[in-house]
């Protein structure tokens, strides 16, 4: 016990020397890239060291304890908690994706950022402090020990599993992108090569080793996102703190839009790729706003309800260091989406404005397709050019960009040293692989324990459940990555998908869990199946060609599937008999925060 209190003394010093290594291996590919070295190879080195360094720390966190297998050990301190949580919370839609939204979608696409952000203020107010209290391992053992009974943490299960697959097919998409720049290799095969760096980080260690590899990953992606969009920022102008002036670089980009007549030209349709056509800051009517605020609110309450983001205030060592934890959470991700929207602004720019030496819109196509990174990203077919009206130059409406390889091509459009493009890739890489980390392991711990365990065989020991742990860890992330292979929809897309199943079958049996003593087992299956699948079925229904209903698309099917289980819940909970005055005062208890949990540290 002393030499786990002396690690947990020393994470400041330990991880304050990785962060230094870490900036001496910048300086060292900086310096390479003076005498030489390509730009294939620094990005080769800068993900094969950052993966290596992962796959380490995951090796030397490896365990057989149950609990710190499941819940590390519930000894990781706020702030290093907030730090694994922000990496687990920065996915590739975070980090590679959610500025490509912004790029192409202009000011709706900020729900997702006041909507992931805001979730946090759901999670701290009614759900991390209390399930700290109540002492489990997974979101189904909360739901399965709350309500009672094999069926309501069954279905628990299933929501989780569904909700969380989708979204870790969204990460190992995203790390077969970067894999497949950074290593000049097919798309296809990239996500077997991000697949295995994943499994090496969670597979022998569990939760324990997710998160003091996922604080090092934190580490490298907010080095990664801040970097270049400083650069950039200092670069036109902008100054070194761009998130208070890049309000110019809007009004700029409002003219240039009119000038190159955005989203007035008729556009070719290329699988997979977009073209700019819609105004970046354009004023919305009733239904954007609609739209806007239905998507924050679905953002909002999947946040609250996704399994891997509430496990990890499991892990705090009491109660109080849960908040702490969720405020310090909130502090690292804010660095993070705070900066997008001005790195999607001023990528954007270096595109469209000719006064800058980057820009390649009214350009001789020619002389755009001679460029490097145009050729580099052509050839993986992230991105295509298109002579629509055959005069050889450049219109914006012929330009065409898969959105999800916007933040890795800022280095590259903006001129920057190749050892940024580097850094970069590193850092899409780091979020991608810390979020996959952390939901692999909810969708595995889930199965070994409240499935195998706690419906299956009760009796196994510890030793049988962990390795059914790691075998369900790879089975899983070799399916997720087999449909991630298809590229069924974006990075964006599938983790709004993700969202919308958590919110929809798991937020009101949670909250009122925690909050309405009347709501009882039957209630709660009633609120899973009946948010779940109505959700699920509006999904399908517009998958299939249905036309969404007032402004409701794929992006937001929660706004069905949330309604119809609350009032599902609440209806079903009082035509039932109420819980009994045992299970009452295990909610009253559960809502004070003083006193040992209520389900001890081994169950």
């Amino acid at each position: 016990m002393a030499e786990k209190s002396d690690f947990i003394k020393s994470l400041p010093k330990i991880y304050g020397m990785y962060t230094g290594g870490f900036i001496l291996f910048i300086l060292l590919m900086a310096v390479l890239e003076q005498v030489g070295l390509g730009a294939d190879t620094i990005g080769i080195l800068f993900v094969a060291f950052t993966i290596f360094i992962y796959a380490a720390i995951g090796w030397m966190s490896r365990t057989m304890q149950v609990d710190a297998y499941y819940v590390a050990g519930r000894q990781v301190p706020p702030v290093f908690n907030g730090m694994a949580t922000a990496a687990d919370w920065m996915s590739g839609a975070s980090f590679v994706a959610l500025a490509g939204g912004i790029y192409f979608g202009g000011h709706g696409y900020l729900a997702f950022v006041v909507g992931w952000t805001g979730g946090y203020v759901l999670v701290n107010s009614l759900m991390a402090p209390y399930l700290r209290k109540f002492g489990c391992y997974t979101v189904p053992d909360f739901i399965g020990t709350r309500y009672g009974g094999n069926l309501a943490r069954f279905l628990a299960v299933i929501v989780l599993v569904v909700a969380s697959f989708t979204y870790v097919t969204a990460q190992i998409n995203a790390t077969g992108t970067i894999a497949a720049r950074a290593l000049q290799i097919p798309f296809e095969f990239g996500v077997w090569f991000g697949l295995l760096g994943i499994l090496l980080c969670s597979m022998l260690g569990g939760m324990r080793a997710v998160t003091w590899t996922q604080v090092a990953q934190y580490i490298v992606l907010i080095i990664a996102y801040l970097v270049p969009v400083i650069w950039m920022s200092n670069k036109q102008g902008f100054g070194i703190i761009p998130h208070f002036s890049y309000g110019d670089a809007v009004m700029k980009i409002a003219e240039l839009e009119q000038t190159l007549k955005v989203g007035t030209a008729a556009v070719k349709s290329l699988p997979g790729l977009k073209v700019l056509t819609t105004l970046h800051n354009a004023p919305g009517d009733a239904m954007a706003s609609w739209k806007f605020v239905t998507l924050a609110l679905c953002m909002m309450a999947g946040t609250a309800s996704l399994p891997h983001i509430l496990m990890r205030y499991f892990t705090t060592p009491s109660v109080r260091a849960a908040r702490k934890s969720v405020a310090w959470s909130l502090f690292f991700i804010f660095l993070l989406y705070f900066t997008a929207p001005a790195l999607a602004t001023l990528t954007k720019l270096q595109l469209l404005d000719p006064t800058l030496a980057t820009s390649i819109i009214g350009k001789k196509i020619v002389d755009v397709q001679a460029l490097e990174w145009i050729q580099k990203w052509s050839s993986i077919g992230m991105l295509a050019i298109s002579d629509a009206n055959g005069d050889g130059i450049l219109q914006v409406n012929e330009f065409f960009m898969r959105p999800d390889i916007v933040v890795l091509a800022t280095p590259e459009i903006a001129g920057l040293p190749f050892v940024i493009s580097g850094l970069v890739a590193a850092g899409g890489m780091a979020a991608a692989m810390s979020t996959a980390d952390g939901l692999l392991l909810a969708i595995a711990n889930a199965l070994s324990h409240d499935l195998y365990y706690k419906i299956i065989d009760p009796k196994a020991d510890t030793k049988v459940r962990l390795i059914v742990a790691r075998v369900l860890l790879i089975v899983i992330g070799v399916a997720a990555a087999l449909v991630a292979s298809l590229q069924l929809t974006g990075i964006l897309g599938a983790v709004a998908w993700a969202f919308c199943f958590a919110a929809s079958g798991l937020f009101f049996p949670l909250v009122l869990g925690v909050w309405w003593k009347r709501a009882n087992k039957a209630g709660a299956i009633a609120g899973m199946f009946f948010g779940f699948v109505s959700g699920s079925a509006y999904l399908y229904y517009l998958r299939n060609g249905g036309a969404p209903w007032i402004g409701i698309d794929h992006l937001r099917f929660a706004i069905i599937g949330m309604p119809v289980s609350l009032v599902s819940m609440v209806v079903v909970s009082l035509l039932t008999p109420a819980p009994d005055a045992e299970t009452q005062a295990m909610v009253d208890e559960t809502r004070d925060p003083s006193g040992s949990t209520i389900l001890g540290e081994q169950h």
